[in-house]
Formats: structure tokens, sequence, C-alpha cells
């Protein structure tokens, strides 16, 4: 299972098994548990849409909950860009939505069924850098097409001393390149730290449950599950806190590159 010999190992949760052997063009493609677990959230994600885009005049709690969702990034994007922002809510909207779902959907607790666990595909270093690097992607074509060459100017903030033209810009421009390596390793080390913690208290209560010692569960294992149910609430509200801060530093990197400083 996820270990040997009793042990629970917390990593496994992330191992990357293919359910599906492909090969193409000498390349492995294989359809893995990773990819299996974005297309459920794109199908939730889809049936979340689907079933809130009925345009009723009285919109029942399905359409309110999408309704709700898009002018949240809606208000999100005019605070933070002005009326040009509204342009951009289709893109992080879609951002927002499938962090959160992938979030939450790594959470289920699919572990009930014999031979079946979450997984999490935000905790994988390579899905966060995918989507950090879209989101910065976006940032560099909608700069260079709206300002052209002016768009270097985001690197000489208004109101730099002449004297300092070599250090501000160089200290500038690192500051923005760095900018997708925080977006990936912010959602990927929270998302990673927070399923590894509740794994090693699981470890703490079942292997405490299996215990000869009868005073072993009640040192152990109860007071294991209680702080599992404390971490599992928190990591909960993880999972929306990082989708929100990606859409927000997404807003503000756009806010960037339509307004410069």
């Amino acid at each position: 299972m996820a270990g040997e010999s009793g042990k629970i190992d917390p990593m496994y949760q992330f191992k990357i098994e293919p359910l599906a052997q492909l090969q193409l063009g000498g390349y492995d493609v294989s359809f893995t548990n990773s990819s299996l677990f974005m297309v459920l959230v794109l199908g939730a994600l889809w049936l979340f849409m689907a079933g809130g885009m009925k345009r009723e005049m009285v919109p029942g709690r399905w359409q309110m909950a999408v309704e709700g969702a898009t002018g949240f990034i809606n208000n999100m994007l005019t605070a933070n860009v002005g009326p040009e922002g509204k342009k951009y809510v289709p893109l992080v909207f879609s951002l927002f939505m499938f962090i959160l779902m992938a979030n939450f959907m790594g959470m289920m607790p699919f572990g009930i069924v014999p031979g079946v666990h979450p997984f999490t595909i935000t905790s994988h270093l390579t899905v966060t850098a995918v989507l950090a690097l879209f989101s910065f992607g976006t940032v560099l074509v909608v700069g260079f097409w709206k300002h052209g060459l002016h768009f270097f100017s985001l690197f000489v903030p208004h109101g730099t001393p002449w004297w300092l033209l070599w250090l501000i810009p160089v200290i500038e421009l690192f500051s923005f390149m760095i900018r997708p390596f925080s977006l990936a390793l912010r959602l990927f080390v929270a998302m990673t730290a927070g399923h590894i913690m509740m794994k090693v208290l699981a470890g703490f209560v079942i292997n405490g449950l299996n215990a000869e010692a009868a005073w072993v569960p009640l040192i152990v294992s109860f007071p294991a599950f209680l702080l599992m149910i404390g971490i599992t609430l928190l990591e909960l509200l993880v999972c929306a806190i990082q989708a929100y801060v990606f859409a927000l530093l997404t807003s503000l990197y756009i806010n960037d590159a339509v307004n410069l400083h």
C-alpha cells in the first residue's frame, strides 16, 4: 500500500502511476492518475458552469454560486486593473476555478474505496509551473501588445533618481522574472506540506490503533485524530486561499502590463 511493514509513506500520495500505457513517436504519453484527476477537475468545472448558466429570472442556488464566483473575480480585476480589467475576467476566473477545484478534489475522501486514493495535481511543481507560466506569458503578451517597447519602462519606476538608473532596472527586472517561480512554488509548497502533515497524522492514528498495548490508542491515536481534524479544516481553508492568492497576484501582474507604473 503506502508503505511496508506497517509503516505509512507520506510521499506515496504524490506518486504518479500510469493507468494506461501509451507511446507516441517514441515518447511516453501514458494516461496517469494525474491525468485522470485533471480530467475530473475539468469535468467538475464544466458541470459547475453548465448547471449555473441557465439565466433564469429568479436564479437558483447553483446559478447564484456561478454568478457569485464570476462577480468576485470581476470585482477583483476592476479594483486592481480598472475598467479594462473586465477583458481578463475569463482568464483569471478559469485559473481561479481550476486551482480551487483541483485543490478541493485532492481533499475528497476517495480513499474509502479500496485501492483508490485522491491525487492533488497542484501538489506537483510541473502543474503549478505550467499555470504560472500561462499567467506570466499572458502578462508579457498584453504588455508588449499594448505598449510595444515602451513596456520596458515598467523596470524604471516613475521618480527614479538618475544616479540609480544603473541599479533599479536590474532589481525591477529580477523581481519581474521571479514572478512565475514564486507563483508556482507558493501553490506547490502549500498543498504538498498540508497533505504530508495529514498523512503523517493519519499514520499515527492507524499505527496507534494497531499497537498491542491498550494505552497507545488513547495516548497517541486519539490526540492525533483530533489534530488531524483541525489540520484537515485548515487545509480546506488553504485550498481556497491559495486559489485566491494565485488569482489576485495574476490580476496585479496584469495591472502592471496594462497600466505600467
